[in-house]
Formats: structure tokens, C-alpha cells, sequence
């Protein structure tokens, strides 16, 4: 109410303009300012009494939430203070802990710290990775994972005491790799801390020394209580050679009370003579091993003794083997026995006991897996047999091996017999039979069946090659029994005389087919001849042929050839080609030898017919010319020349003709000589001077003067060079040159004729050898073509060579090349 007076006077004044509004709004609580704000008329009803009180309530809170924010503020920023210096303690915590982890690391040695029973240890350093300690936390804890477990259980023992009872410790451990650690046990500030350094030097020497003497005393204490329990007799002597010690099996043998009793009255178990045997064997310095007799409980006995002797006495042990010698010796005879019989056979044989150990063998097994017989003499188990065989290569190559052998070993649970087929690295092929004994044992039989195997395969590949042969053969085949019936026959016997081959399938008597083959046959009695050969029961059995014509003109030639057993095989050729190529070479023989017979004629005649009557026209025609007989006019002289112009190369046609033919009648022989080379080419030239003259026609001759002479013909050369170079002149052009070159090497002499012609083109090069060929070249008229055919010829002779170049429109080259001494006459080629 009293807020309401006041705020009634303050709006009166305020309106009356005495009081600034800025004034009255700075004064008033804001529950005030909030009615002034919405109007006099909503303030006087805002600033009812209840509506006052309502607002004073909300305002007392949003007071109290102020307050209440600002003291949280101060307390967040309180709290961010200490949590800094916390941080900065837990730093300078941290690199603390940091410098002293870095000073246990630089000491290689791990502490292992346990505050409570139920709080994990502390870990801290690292052992160097020689000893075998992990760096893992929870391996290294796992001691008996890289301790021994003698060391193990010591340092479990120990590290127990410390941590129940307080009690140090400093031991010294031995890892699974053989180093060793040493252990430290102590108590600080409440915790058991263990320190594990790692040894060197004496201490580690100390340890070695102390593990070594403890596995020796355990060793000791436990070969002792072995032998103390042993069946077998031993004993311990001093240097004297006196009993120091012996077993409870001596004390039995020797019947003594105790020990002590056969030590003190020296009891002995091997005789006077034994024991100066012992002595002896242990002055050569070697230890004693015999079996010797003696008396053992009141029974004769042999015992297998062993006696070493040592730094301070000798030490010795004895085994009964009494039965063992009996059973020795019997098995002995009995193996022998075997041995002997085993020995005999050609088959591997190997018997294995119950025991899987080898019982006797025989050389066969030895010699086929290439086993030591001293290693077999030893018994060994059929585990170390297989495996000395595995490393011989005398096994299957198997990819699981331990399988391969556990399966092969399953036969000894087996009543049957098994068998096995072994395949060797080195292509054998083994049958093995593995026969179970019935009071157990096994005997395995290893048959070698590669020979057998390989013959069969030869046989079945050989049978199979005859088969594919037969059957690719172009011949006819057929086989038949010795009672006349068809055993074999190939696709071709059915394709030459048209069979069927549901008749051949039958196999059929030989009549049968021969009454099939009769209807295509047009000559039936060869078949009965055929029949007769295959199905006779001659003395003598011998192959015979023969020839068969069909109706359709086919001739087969067919053969018979007895084999074993009476059989005999025939064979069928169709060999109609090969007689009409026959008859036709018949033919054409018979029109050669008619040819010759021309050709012989031809030559009679032009050799007493036609240069008989040339002769006389050359002749007549040289007294015409002669001045002597009467003048001619200058018409007739010229006619005249013309004539022995032509009578002359008339006469030179018919004399090559002449020629070639004694060439090729191989009549003509060689009158061998030494020949001047440079004598021949003048001569030679010489002949075609005028021709050379009257065709304007430069000849040079190019002749080195170190030709000298060679073997051979000198007519027929002069005549090969007077063909070569007429013919240079028939085919060269007026005022060019022709030049005549020699050459001598080591082993030949060599001249050319070559010429400024038109030259040959390429299509008729080849054929200028030819006999007749002859072809014009410009102005040039072609001769009869003999010329290089004589050339050629007469060449071949002597063993010589001839070759031609020729260009179009750069001339023809021809060389000749004539060994220095013919070594066989050739008969020259048509």
C-alpha cells in the first residue's frame, strides 16, 4: 500500500511536471517501472495488492537465482584453480617416475613390486633379449613360461616366503635358453620388490658352476636309486681294486645279508681269471665288455659284464643273459635255416617279428632295396627300415608319408593278406604281399614284376602298332589258321576284292572267301592254286607268289609266307598303276630304241651320203676357180665364192653333227696332251681372220705370258675356241670388238669370249646350250645352234665348266674353265 501511495504521488507530480519521468523511473523498483510502462490506467490496476504481492515473489526468486549463479561462478573459478595445480603436481608425479623408470632401463635389470595380495605388481625395466626374458608384462610374470622348471619352482617357492614372511632372498635362475638371471628378493616401504639382473663374469661363472653341480647330484641320486633297483649286478671299486659299493641285485647274486656284508667279506662274482681280464682291458685303457660264466645263486650263469674304469676305481654292471643265449642260438639255427632257404629265391622276403623288428631276411630283399647287411643284421625296427629306404629312393614318392605308412602298417591288425603295388623313383614296379602270422609278425613279399610289366606293355604297344600299321596299310592282309580258317585281316583285303565285313567277321575257311573272290577274279585258277597254298598239308612249306587280273582289268599281286603253327599270312598288292606305267615305259623303250635306230641312220647317211657329195662340190668348185683350168668373169668368180662359201659352212653343219653324235654314242675319245695355251688361241683366231675381215670386227686378244700349257685335247680345244669365237662374230655388229681373255689360277685355266653384241635376253639364255636352239639378233642371221652344244659337250669332257652373261644391248660374255689335269672323262649331256 505504501509503494501504491507513493507511485499515485509520483505519477500526479510527474504529470504536473514538477518531478522529471527519468527521475521517477531511476527511483522505482522495477515492479514499478513495469506498471508505469503500460499506462496510468493498466498501473492502477496493475498495482493492485494482489497482483503486488505475486510480483514480489518473482522477484525475490529471480534475486535468489542471481545470488545463487554468482557464487557458483565463484566456485567454478576456485575449482579451475586447484584442478591447474593438480595437473602440474601430476606432471612433475609423472617425469619423477619417467627418470626413475629411465634409471632402472640404463641397469638392464626388472623390478617386479607387489603392494597388497589383490593389487597387480609393478613391472618396471627390461633384461636383455640374450637372456630369453619377454618384455611382455604378463609373459615375463608367467615365469615358468621362460624358466626351467627346476628355476621356476625355486623362484616361486622363494618370491612366496618373501611375500608372506618377509624373507630375502638372492638366487640365481636359469632360463629355458641356458643363460641365467640372478633374483633378488627384498622388502621396501611395505612392498616385496624383486630385482632381476642379468649375470656375467665370475657370478655368472658361480651360477653355471652351482646349476651344473645341481643337475650332477640329481643326476647321481637318481642313477643311483636306478641302479639300486635295477635286476641287474652292479658294483663300484676303488683304486686297489677293492668292492666299495654294490647293488641289492649283487648282494642276491653273491647271497650276502646286505651291502655292507658283501663289501666287508669281499664277495665277488666273477672269477679270478675274469677279474684279471677286467684289470688287463683297463691297462690298455678300454673299457671291458665279454660275457663270461660264473656262478650266480648257486647256478651256472652267463652274464654280458660291462666294467669302465674311472679317476678313482672302475664301475661295473652284468646282465643276465643266460635264456637270451639259449633263445640266441636256437633263433640262430633257425635263422640260418631260413636263410639258406631263403637265399635260394629270387623274391625279396622280409619277416618282422610281433615287435615290428626284423627276423631274417634274404639276399634278394638286400640286393633290391640296396640295404647294409650289417644294418640288417642289426634288427632294426620296420620303421628304420622304411625310412633307410625312403633315404635310398627304394619307396613310392608319397606326399603324406607318415599317412602313406600308417595305412601300410594297418596289415598288422589284418587277418588276410593285402597287397600292395609299389611304383619306384627309378621305374620298378613292385607287387608287395604283406601275410600276417597268426601268432603275430608279418612276412612281406616283394615281388619285382617291372620286367613282367614292361613285357606286357611292349607286347600291348606292339600289338597295338601291328594293329594301327595293318590297318594303314595299302596292302591287303590276311592271316589264316592251320585249319584254313581267317584269324586276322585289315580294312584293305576287304577293299580290294569287295568283301563284306559281316563274312570276314565270321572268320571264314578259306574256301569261303575264295568262292567270294572267284566271281570278281578272271582267273579262277589261281584261287585254287591260293587255296591249295594255305590250306595244304604239304612236306614243305615255302612262300610262294603270284599275279591275279580281275574282270575290271585291276591286276593284284599277292605273296604267301608260311609262319609258326602252322598259319600263313597273305598278302594282297593292287598294282594296276605300277603295271600300266610298265607297260607304257615298255612302249616308249621300245619307240626309243626305234628313235636310235633313225638316228643311227641319219648319221650314215649324212656321213657317206651327204658330206661325200659336199666334199666333191667343194672340190669341183676350187678347180672352177682355178685360173689354170680357164678364166672366169668377174659374175662367175663371185658366184663361185658364194658357192664354197656355203658347201664350206655345210660341211663345218654336218662335221658338228658328226660330232655330237660320237658324243653321245660315248665312242669318242680324247687324245690328252700337254697344250700350249697361247699356241691353241693363235690358232684358234686364226680360223675366223677373214670372217673377222669381212664383218669389220676388232679382235684383242689378252694373253698374260705366264700361261704356259695343261693336259688336254688340243684339237678339241682349238675347236671349242674357234666355236666360241664364231659364234661372237655371227651375233656381233660391224666395227665393234671382241676380246679373247685367259686367266691360269692353282688349278684351272679360264677363257672368255666376250663380245659388244646385242646380248640374250633372259628367256633364252638358258637354252643356248641347247642343241638346234639358234635365234636371230638384229641383223645378225642365227646359225644351226651346234656351236655351244659342242662347246658345252667337248668342255664336260675334260671336266670343265661353261657359263654364259649376256644383257641386252651390252654384249655376251661366255667362260670356259678347264682344269690344268683332267681326272675322269664325263660323257656329256644331250
Amino acid at each position: 500500500m505504501l509503494w501504491h501511495r507513493r507511485i499515485s504521488g509520483w505519477i500526479r507530480a510527474g504529470r504536473a511536471g514538477r518531478v522529471p519521468v527519468t527521475a521517477v523511473r531511476h527511483a522505482l523498483p522495477p515492479v514499478a517501472l513495469l506498471a508505469l510502462s503500460i499506462g496510468p490506467a493498466a498501473a492502477a490496476d496493475f498495482l493492485a495488492p494482489d497482483r503486488i504481492v505475486s510480483f514480489s515473489a518473482i522477484f525475490g526468486v529471480l534475486t535468489f537465482s542471481l545470488v545463487a549463479i554468482a557464487v557458483l561462478l565463484r566456485a567454478r573459478d576456485r575449482a579451475d584453480t586447484d584442478n591447474a595445480d593438480l595437473r602440474g603436481r601430476v606432471a612433475d608425479l609423472r617425469a619423477i617416475a619417467d627418470r626413475a623408470e629411465a634409471l632402472v632401463n640404463a641397469d638392464d635389470q626388472r623390478l617386479v613390486a607387489w603392494s597388497g595380495p589383490e593389487e597387480p605388481p609393478l613391472v618396471m625395466g627390461r633384461l636383455p633379449r640374450t637372456t630369453g626374458a619377454p618384455d611382455d608384462r604378463a609373459a615375463f610374470l608367467a615365469f615358468g613360461t621362460w624358466l626351467t622348471g627346476a628355476s621356476a619352482s625355486r623362484l616361486d617357492l622363494a618370491l612366496e616366503r618373501l611375500r608372506g614372511e618377509g624373507e630375502t632372498f638372492t638366487i640365481a635362475i636359469e632360463t629355458a635358453n641356458g643363460n641365467f638371471v640372478e633374483v633378488a628378493g627384498r622388502t621396501a616401504a611395505g612392498r616385496a620388490v624383486a630385482r632381476f639382473r642379468d649375470l656375467s663374469g665370475d657370478r655368472l661363472a658361480l651360477a653355471e658352476l652351482d646349476a651344473r653341480h645341481r643337475r650332477l647330484m640329481q643326476d647321481v641320486a637318481a642313477m643311483r636309486a636306478l641302479i639300486e633297483a635295477a635286476p641287474l649286478p652292479c658294483w663300484i671299486r676303488d683304486r686297489d681294486g677293492m668292492l666299495e659299493w654294490v647293488n641289492q641285485a649283487y648282494v642276491r647274486a653273491v647271497e650276502a645279508t646286505d651291502a655292507t656284508d658283501a663289501v666287508r667279506r669281499r664277495l665277488e662274482l666273477v672269477d679270478t681269471a675274469g677279474r684279471q681280464a677286467i684289470v688287463r682291458s683297463h691297462a690298455e685303457g678300454s673299457a671291458f665288455t665279454r660275457r663270461l660264466p660264473v656262478v650266480m645263486a648257486g647256478e651256472r650263469r652267463m652274464l654280458d659284464i660291462i666294467d669302465v674304469a674311472s679317476e678313482t676305481g672302475s664301475a661295473g654292471i652284468a646282465a643276465d643273459v643266460t635264456e637270451l643265449e639259449a633263445v640266441q642260438t636256437q633263433m640262430k639255427r633257425l635263422v640260418e635255416f631260413h636263410s639258406r632257404t631263403l637265399d635260394q629265391l629270387a623274391t625279396a622276403v622280409a619277416v618282422f617279428g610281433q615287435d615290428r623288428r626284423l627276423r631274417s631276411y634274404n639276399a634278394a630283399f638286400r640286393e633290391l632295396f640296396g640295404l647294409d647287411a650289417a644294418f640288417l643284421d642289426q634288427l632294426p625296427d620296420e620303421s628304420a627300415v622304411l625310412d633307410r629306404m625312403r633315404a635310398a629312393r627304394r619307396l613310392p614318392e608319397q606326399v603324406d608319408f607318415k599317412s602313406w605308412r600308417k595305412e601300410l602298417f594297418a596289415a598288422y591288425q589284418s587277418v588276410d593278406a593285402r597287397e600292395f603295388w609299389w611304383h619306384l623313383p627309378d621305374g620298378q614296379t613292385l607287387r608287395v604281399i604283406a601275410n600276417p602270422h597268426p601268432q603275430g609278425g608279418m612276412t612281406w613279399i616283394y615281388e619285382n614284376v617291372t620286367a613282367r610289366l614292361d613285357l606286357e606293355s611292349r607286347y600291348n604297344a606292339l600289338i597295338q602298332v601291328q594293329g594301327e600299321t595293318l590297318d594303314h596299310l595299302a596292302e591287303g592282309v590276311a592271316v589264316f589258321g592251320s585249319d584254313g580258317r581267317l584269324r586276322l585281316d585289315n580294312p584293305a583285303f576287304a577293299r580290294i576284292w569287295r568283301l563284306d565285313p559281316k563274312l570276314l567277321a565270321g572268320r571264314p575257311h578259306v574256301g569261303e572267301i575264295a568262292r567270294a573272290c572267284r566271281a570278281l577274279s578272271a582267273s579262277p585258277d589261281e584261287w585254287a592254286r591260293f587255296t591249295a597254298e594255305v590250306a595244304g598239308l604239304g612236306d614243305s612249306r615255302a612262300p610262294t607268289h603270284g599275279r591275279m587280273e580281275r574282270r575290271d582289268r585291276r591286276v593284284i599281286d599277292y605273296a604267301t609266307v608260311p609262319l609258326p603253327n602252322g598259319q600263313t599270312m597273305v598278302t594282297f598288292v593292287d598294282v594296276t598303276d605300277s603295271v600300266q606305267v610298265e607297260r607304257a615305259l615298255t612302249d616308249r623303250n621300245e619307240a626309243l630304241e626305234a628313235a636310235d635306230g633313225l638316228k643311227n641312220a641319219f648319221i650314215q647317211h649324212v656321213s657317206y651320203e651327204l658330206r661325200s657329195p659336199l666334199t666333191n662340190i667343194i672340190g669341183f668348185t676350187q678347180l672352177l676357180a682355178d685360173v689354170a683350168v680357164g678364166p672366169l668373169n668377174d659374175k662367175q668368180r663371185e658366184y663361185t665364192g658364194y658357192i664354197l662359201s656355203s658347201s664350206g659352212s655345210l660341211l663345218a653343219i654336218v662335221n658338228d653333227i658328226l660330232d655330237l653324235a660320237t658324243v653321245d654314242a660315248g665312242i669318242i675319245t680324247l687324245d690328252l696332251g700337254e697344250v700350249n695355251v697361247a699356241e691353241t688361241v693363235a690358232a684358234a683366231t686364226e680360223g675366223v681372220r677373214d670372217r673377222l675381215r669381212e664383218s669389220r670386227l676388232k679382235l684383242e686378244a689378252q694373253l698374260p705370258p705366264d700361261l704356259g700349257s695343261f693336259v688336254g685335247d688340243e684339237k678339241r680345244i682349238r675347236q671349242i675356241l674357234y666355236n666360241l669365237l664364231s659364234n661372237a662374230v655371227g651375233f656381233s655388229t660391224a666395227g665393234s670388238t671382241i676380246r679373247l681373255t685367259a686367266r691360269r689360277s692353282s688349278e684351272a685355266i679360264e677363257f672368255v669370249v666376250a663380245d659388244e653384241g646385242p646380248g640374250i635376253s633372259a628367256d633364252f639364255i638358258n637354252a643356248v646350250f641347247e642343241r638346234f636352239e639358234s635365234r636371230a639378233s638384229g641383223a645378225a642371221r642365227g646359225g644351226a645352234g651346234l656351236g655351244l652344244a659342242i662347246v658345252k659337250s667337248f668342255v664336260e669332257l675334260h671336266g670343265g665348266t661353261v657359263s654364259i652373261a649376256s644383257e641386252i644391248g651390252h654384249g655376251t660374255a661366255v667362260t670356259v674353265r678347264m682344269p690344268l689335269r683332267p681326272t675322269a672323262l664325263d660323257v656329256a649331256a644331250e
